[in-house]
């Protein structure tokens, strides 16, 4: 049981999924590269002597001893945003891996049974709806919202679920119900860490947040036939939308508001859309500041689309009121690890779908650049191998 340092865990599959056109990394649930990723995550996991099962909703098990229940589950994800970085869920897995290796090297044997687990489709970026494979086994996808769920291309989640051999995506109970507890790791979203000058953190608590579409219709046309005064263009409305976005959380302290996406039909140079889509991500201290900026957003494209002759609509994909996990479990991984601060964060994450239902934590690795969601992000390496430490101290104490 060789080769597995985190770092060369990393650069292991660091080919695997490159954007050429966006740079980084782009690997969706259950697309060529995403299922490339699993099968050298099966394959690691056999490596270390771990029994590996795919559950309903696809998400991957690697179980050192028996499955049972009080299980000490940690890992991540694997799938990125288009164009994402190397680590934002890669790290949480590599580090699982490492850690599991590190505590077998030196003859520890878990006293309850331990997981490690790869959760399918985190950050949504296929079919729309973040934590998607934890949503799934915690229940907390309405059926009728599952059979609504589609990609870019117009394919079905539960049509690709089944191509996968996926025995009826939803409600997991048995799995469930195996997690005594649950640790994250994952490399920090920001500059926390750089600030307080530590390579690592427990996190205390995750910003309200939701996912809103906002759809346009008007009129295409020939953009260079119609007059100005005879347009009815969504484009308008849409642009309103994200200058509005950000006014309504420049206003709030704490918050956050982003349209990272538009999709205009038919998509021509030359071509006045027939329609906009746009999609909203909202992050606050709380539910009134959230609801409060999606209102006015809301307002600002109603306004403007009714100035440019256009129907428009807003809609709610998901929302995750604040968690703020175990204080307990966080307190003592905390003085287990020597007083390691606590830091909240604004990004979401499986753990913060669990944390309703499981005692649950997170473990921050430094970022030296701050920069996620993109092909800057990075962890330094002295704060990677600080990470996999702090994960396998957890392990020990807890498992």
């Amino acid at each position: 049981m060789t080769g597995f340092d985190a770092l060369d865990l990393l650069a292991e599959i660091e080919g695997v999924g490159r954007d050429r056109r966006r740079g980084g990394y782009t690997r969706h649930v259950f697309d060529d590269a995403e299922r490339e990723l699993r099968d050298w995550f099966v394959e690691r996991a056999q490596r270390l002597e771990l029994e590996v099962t795919t559950d309903r909703n696809g998400n991957l098990w690697a179980w050192w001893g028996e499955p049972g229940p009080d299980a000490f589950v940690t890992g991540s994800h694997l799938d990125s945003v288009p164009g994402g970085g190397a680590h934002d869920g890669p790290l949480g897995v590599v580090s699982a891996l490492a850690a599991v290796e590190q505590l077998k090297a030196a003859g520890f044997v878990p006293s309850r049974p331990l997981a490690v687990v790869v959760f399918a489709e985190e950050e949504g970026s296929r079919f729309g709806l973040a934590c998607l494979g934890s949503r799934l086994l915690a229940g907390a996808v309405a059926p009728d919202r599952l059979q609504q769920l589609t990609d870019a291309a117009g394919q079905r989640f539960v049509d690709v679920a089944r191509d996968a051999s996926l025995d009826a995506p939803g409600y997991d109970a048995e799995s469930l119900a195996r997690i005594g507890v649950y640790v994250e790791l994952h490399v920090e979203q920001g500059k926390g860490l750089i600030d307080l000058d530590a390579p690592v953190a427990v996190g205390s608590s995750i910003l309200e947040h939701g996912r809103w579409r906002i759809d346009v219709h008007g009129q295409g046309n020939h953009a260079g036939t119609t007059d100005i005064a005879d347009r009815r263009d969504p484009m308008l409305p849409a642009a309103a939308a994200v200058l509005a976005a950000r006014r309504a959380a420049a206003r709030r302290t704490g918050s956050r508001a982003t349209i990272g996406r538009l999709e205009p039909v038919p998509g021509g140079t030359n071509v006045i859309a027939s329609r906009v889509s746009a999609w909203m991500d909202v992050r606050a201290d709380s539910e009134a500041d959230t609801r409060d900026i999606v209102a006015e957003v809301q307002a600002a494209v109603a306004e403007a689309a009714a100035a440019e002759g256009c129907e428009a609509s807003v809609i709610e994909e998901s929302y995750s009121g604040e968690v703020r996990f175990d204080p307990q479990l966080r307190d003592r991984i905390a003085t287990t690890l020597g007083g390691i601060p606590a830091l909240p964060t604004g990004a979401g994450h499986d753990a913060g779908v669990l944390a309703a239902h499981v005692p649950t934590a997170m473990l921050f690795v430094r970022n030296p650049s701050g920069i996620s969601h993109a092909p800057e992000e990075g962890a330094d390496d002295d704060a990677v191998r600080a990470g996999v430490d702090a994960l396998a101290r957890t392990i020990e104490d807890l498992a």
